[in-house]
C-alpha cells in the first residue's frame, strides 16, 4: 500500500478534446493520482477516435456508465462543417452529450461555483441559480432536411400496422426552404419532472418550470400538464411540509423573474432552453468555466462533465509552444463529482472526503487572489491583488493545498 485511497468499482472515464484533453491529463497527473488509486473504465471520444469507429465508441461509454453508475467526461468537439473539412471526417457526427444523453436519459442539473470576491454580472443575484435541463428529444433528436419551392411538407402518424393514422399539411412551400421534425416522450418527460421535484425537496430549493404552452398548444402544453399532474398527485404535500413551492408560467415570464430574483431557485427547462439559459447563468456569475454540470438518469446513473467547450484558442497556442491560462475549475468539479459519488456508492467516505477537500482548495486557491486569466476582470476582493497564472501553475497551486 502506497497510502492512495483505493476505489473498488471504476469510473467511466470519457476523454475529449483540445485544450480540455490536455487539462484532462494534467488534473489527473497533478491533483488526483497522488492522492487516489485511481480505476477508470477509459473510452477515448476525442473527435479523430468517434470518426474512427464511426462514432461508436460514443455509444459504448454510454453504455458503460448505465453499467458502472458514475461517468466522467471531458468537453468534445460537436463538429459543424468547419469541422469536418478540418479533421477530415468522415461525416458530420453528432453531439456525443446528445447521445449519451439519449442513451441515460435524465436530467442535466448546473449550477454555478461561487467564491468570494466573483460578483455575478446581475448585482442582485445573492445565492446560487441552479438549473436542470431535460435531457432529451427536442432539436437534439430532430430530423430535419432541406425543401425546394412546389414542395409540400406534411406531418404523418402510423400506427404499428403501418396504416396511416393521420396527415397534417405543414407547408406548401413557394420557395426553398427547410423543414424540421422533433419529438418527446411521456415517460421522458415524467422522469424529468420527478428529477425536478426530487431534487427541489433534497435541496429545498423553490422549483420554477417555464415552457410556451399558448403557442405549443400540444407540445409545449404536454410538459405543462405532466408536470402539474405529477405535482399535484405525489409532491404537492412534500413540498407545503419543507416550506417550497412549484411554480409554472411561459418562459419569457421565466426569465423576465430570473433577473430580478435573488437567486436561491431549481429553474427547469426543456432541453433548447436549457443549451441556451445554463450558459447564460454561468457568464452572469462569472464564467463558463465555474458551472459544475451533472446528469443525472431515472435509474440513478450519474455522468460528470464540464459545462463548456473544448477552448479551441488556448489548444492552438498550447500546440504552438505558448503558455495558456485556462480555467480548469469546471473540469475539476466533473472529477470531484464523480469521486465523491462513487465513494458514496462504494461505501468509502475517504474517497468523497478527498473530492471535497479538493473542492475547497480550488476555492482557497481563487479566493487567495491565484486564478487564471478569465477570473482577473472579475475578481474584487479587498486587500488582495488577483496573480494570473498559466494552467499547471493554477494546478500546482491547487495542490499545494491539499
Amino acid at each position: 500500500m502506497d497510502g492512495r485511497i483505493v476505489m473498488k468499482t471504476p469510473l467511466v472515464e470519457m476523454d475529449g478534446d483540445e485544450m480540455t484533453r490536455v487539462l484532462w491529463k494534467w488534473i489527473k497527473e497533478i491533483l488526483i493520482e497522488p492522492y487516489v488509486d485511481l480505476k477508470t473504465e477509459y473510452y477515448d471520444l476525442g473527435l479523430p477516435e468517434r470518426d474512427r469507429t464511426d462514432d461508436k465508441v460514443t455509444e459504448e461509454a454510454a453504455l458503460a456508465a448505465k453499467k458502472y453508475g458514475v461517468a466522467v467526461k471531458c468537453a468534445t468537439i460537436t463538429p459543424n462543417a468547419q469541422r469536418v473539412e478540418e479533421y477530415k471526417l468522415k461525416e458530420m457526427w453528432k453531439s456525443p452529450n446528445g447521445t449519451i444523453r439519449r442513451i441515460l436519459d435524465g436530467t442535466v442539473f448546473r449550477a454555478p461555483i461561487i467564491v468570494k470576491g466573483i460578483t455575478p454580472y446581475v448585482p442582485g443575484w445573492k445565492k446560487p441559480i441552479v438549473l436542470a435541463r431535460h435531457a432529451y428529444g427536442d432539436i437534439y433528436n430532430s430530423v430535419e432536411t432541406r425543401v425546394s419551392a412546389g414542395d409540400s411538407a406534411y406531418l404523418v402518424i402510423c400506427g404499428k400496422d403501418g396504416n396511416e393514422r393521420s396527415r397534417r399539411l405543414i407547408k406548401q412551400f413557394g420557395g426553398d426552404g427547410i423543414v424540421q421534425g422533433v419529438h418527446n416522450l411521456d415517460s421522458s418527460i415524467t422522469s424529468f419532472a420527478v428529477s425536478c421535484f426530487n431534487y427541489a425537496l433534497e435541496n429545498r430549493l423553490p422549483l420554477w418550470f417555464g415552457a410556451k404552452d399558448t403557442i405549443s398548444k400540444t407540445y409545449d402544453h404536454r410538459f405543462k400538464d405532466i408536470f402539474n399532474e405529477i405535482y399535484e398527485r405525489d409532491y404537492k404535500q412534500k413540498f407545503e411540509e419543507a416550506g417550497i413551492y412549484f411554480m409554472y408560467t411561459l418562459i419569457d415570464d421565466i426569465v423576465a423573474r430570473i433577473v430580478r430574483s435573488e437567486g436561491g431557485v431549481l429553474w427547469a427547462c426543456k432541453n433548447y432552453d436549457g443549451d441556451v439559459m445554463s450558459d447564460m447563468v454561468a457568464t452572469a456569475y462569472g464564467s463558463l468555466g465555474m458551472m459544475s454540470s451533472v446528469l443525472v438518469s431515472p435509474e440513478g446513473k450519474y455522468e460528470y462533465e464540464a459545462a463548456h467547450g473544448t477552448v479551441t484558442r488556448h489548444y492552438y497556442k498550447y500546440l504552438n509552444g505558448e503558455q495558456t491560462s485556462t480555467n480548469s475549475v469546471a473540469t475539476i468539479w466533473a472529477w470531484t463529482g464523480a469521486l465523491a459519488k462513487r465513494g458514496e456508492l462504494d461505501g468509502i467516505p475517504e474517497l468523497t472526503a478527498f473530492a471535497k477537500k479538493l473542492e475547497k482548495a480550488v476555492i482557497d486557491t481563487i479566493e487567495s487572489g491565484q486564478m487564471t486569466g478569465d477570473l482577473i476582470p472579475l475578481f474584487r476582493r479587498e486587500g488582495i491583488t488577483p496573480e494570473k497564472l498559466e494552467s499547471r501553475e493554477f494546478l500546482r497551486a491547487v495542490a499545494s493545498r491539499l
